[in-house]
């Protein structure tokens, strides 16, 4: 209900507000990118709010703000939250898109900062990358590690937490700086380990359901 709640509050908060319900404790070590001229992944997942980073990526970093997501059932909808998230400049795009996109910000050294939830269960079990997450085995959405590879852009993990009603804090962690230095699946399960860190923090706090066991692997 709370989320709900907050996410109906895009439509109407200020800058101002935005920042001071909303805030990174360490900026830097994004903008550092941006001032080499880089773009980033920012990987996270669906714990406490995370449509507020949508929101305001663009305020909280020097990067343009790119939030990937998948399409919503309802269209009304889909429509009328999007129109909230993008009203300070971010950018959202779908699956559809994301590739073409993303070659566009690349081609012409445009820094972007590129938001992909990683924590939805996989279309394709076939490709996903599959590892052992909350003592079971747990296919995962590989796309963020692929797109990093292939830009060679840095990779970075951010994590929300709730200070009190209504205000949170980003703390971002670095997991590479160069992606195609490490072994293939090294990016996810260095990902895969920081999110479980975060759920068992708060628990209470993620999106239990997402459905992430409809699969089921030996």
């Amino acid at each position: 209900m709370q989320l709900a709640a907050e996410m109906i509050k895009m439509l109407t908060m200020s800058r101002k507000n935005v920042l001071r319900r909303y805030h990174c404790s360490n900026p830097e070590v994004v903008n550092k990118y941006f001032d080499q001229g880089k773009s980033v992944v920012l990987m996270s997942s669906h714990h406490n709010n995370w449509e507020w980073m949508v929101l305001s990526v663009d305020m909280q970093f020097k990067h343009h703000g790119i939030g990937v997501g998948a399409h919503n059932t309802n269209k009304v909808f889909e429509k009328l939250i999007n129109r909230a998230r993008t009203r300070y400049g971010d950018q959202v795009v779908f699956h559809d898109n994301v590739r073409e996109v993303m070659a566009y910000h690349e081609e012409n050294h445009i820094p972007a900062a590129y938001m992909i939830l990683s924590d939805q269960s996989p279309s394709n079990v076939n490709r996903c990358y599959v590892t052992d997450f909350l003592h079971r085995k747990t296919g995962f959405i590989r796309g963020s590690e692929g797109f990093a590879r292939k830009y060679d852009l840095p990779v970075l993990y951010y994590e929300v937490i709730k200070e009190r009603m209504g205000k949170y804090r980003l703390d971002v962690h670095e997991i590479c700086e160069h992606p195609n230095e490490l072994p293939e699946g090294a990016i996810m399960q260095k990902y895969v380990e920081l999110l479980e860190q975060t759920i068992k923090n708060h628990p209470y706090y993620w999106l239990w359901s997402h459905r992430r066991w409809k699969h089921k692997f030996e």
